[in-house]
């Protein structure tokens, strides 16, 4: 199945399903995808309107990176299925061919830096997703918290994709380097994830 125009039905089927691919990398791109296109739309009811004038300009630029944003993710589902297939296979080889050792560190590296990139991708998108809620429509403000936790949820997918593979790297200098880094972003961007859906929660409250 070719994963990216598949149907809802049929994506959630597949990952439901013993398939190795997708899985949570793929799955965490998608997500990611849904939550910047709630941020679009957020955009999209904002732009053209009198009482938002000052901000059109701005919200058209963040519609446009969110467009990318979200083109770039969903083309993360095929990459990621990609770059899991061969590491699956991988460890199938036995463990006392000599070959197996450099074969599974290429193959571990390969099937982190898709995560990776999601993972960066949804740290942008909170960020993005706080300014549409901060510069967008008053009426759109639950779709911006829907999509920042869409995002938020794909930060954390992304992340624990990551490190199941960097964990078992022969190259320890490496893994922590790419271990600190997401550990970095998750302290930056978790913050400001929560803040935007607590402010936008607490503003439907009394």
């Amino acid at each position: 199945m070719e994963l990216l125009n598949s149907s809802v039905s049929e994506f959630t089927e597949r990952l439901a399903s013993p398939a190795p691919v997708p899985g949570g990398g793929g799955a965490s791109a998608l997500v990611a995808a849904i939550g910047v296109a709630l941020g679009d739309m957020v955009g999209e009811l904002t732009v053209g309107k009198k009482k938002y004038a000052d901000v059109e300009d701005d919200v058209r630029a963040l519609m446009a990176r969110a467009q990318e944003l979200r083109v770039r993710l969903l083309a993360c589902i095929g990459k990621d299925a990609e770059a899991f297939e061969p590491l699956s296979r991988a460890y199938g080889i036995p463990k006392d061919d000599p070959a197996r050792d450099e074969i599974m560190e290429k193959c571990l590296r390969d099937a982190a830096a898709v995560p990776l990139e999601i993972f960066d991708l949804s740290c942008e998108c909170i960020e993005l997703q706080r300014e549409f809620a901060e510069k967008g429509s008053r009426l759109m403000l639950s779709d911006a918290a829907t999509g920042v936790v869409f995002c938020w949820s794909a930060m954390y997918g992304a992340a624990v994709n990551v490190k199941v593979n960097t964990k078992p790297m022969k190259d320890r200098d490496y893994a922590e380097k790419i271990n600190a880094h997401i550990d970095e972003g998750m302290a930056k961007y978790w913050p400001v994830a929560e803040k935007v859906y607590e402010d936008i929660y607490q503003s439907y409250s009394g």
